[in-house]
């Protein structure tokens, strides 16, 4: 099995992965490329809630809803959901009253959080449909 995944700016379509998945299998089918001959071709997206994995997946996604878990606790917690607001620094500012809530926060939680980069055990982006 081959897999490819495939990510552009504003996304990928489903026409985006048939177009490239002719196109790459022909290549591969014209060079004899897999050694063996046959192979199956996988060919997606991240997805919607794609994971954030680098610095600049954060840079790209400013503005978007985040769900994260930190590996040490910020203020008590590990996890949080809201918007990311910006990053500077290898730090990230959460807008956490951009978050979807069962009950209504206290009147004094903390709206905007900052948290390290290097602090994040793992993030994905969490679909605005």
């Amino acid at each position: 099995m081959l897999r490819v995944c495939l990510d552009k700016p504003g996304g990928v379509t489903h026409e985006d992965c048939a177009s490239f998945s002719r196109e790459f299998g022909t290549i591969l089918d014209v060079e004899d490329a897999v050694n063996g001959g046959s192979y199956v071709l996988e060919v997606s997206s991240p997805g919607l809630d794609r994971k954030l994995t680098c610095l600049a997946d954060y840079e790209r996604f400013v503005g978007s809803r985040v769900k994260l878990t930190t590996r040490e606790p910020v203020g008590g917690n590990r996890h949080f959901e809201g918007r990311l607001e910006s990053i500077r620094d290898g730090r990230f500012t959460l807008d956490l009253s951009a978050a979807r809530r069962k009950h209504r926060p206290a009147a004094k939680a903390q709206q905007k959080l900052e948290i390290e980069f290097a602090n994040v055990e793992k993030a994905n982006l969490v679909p605005e449909i």
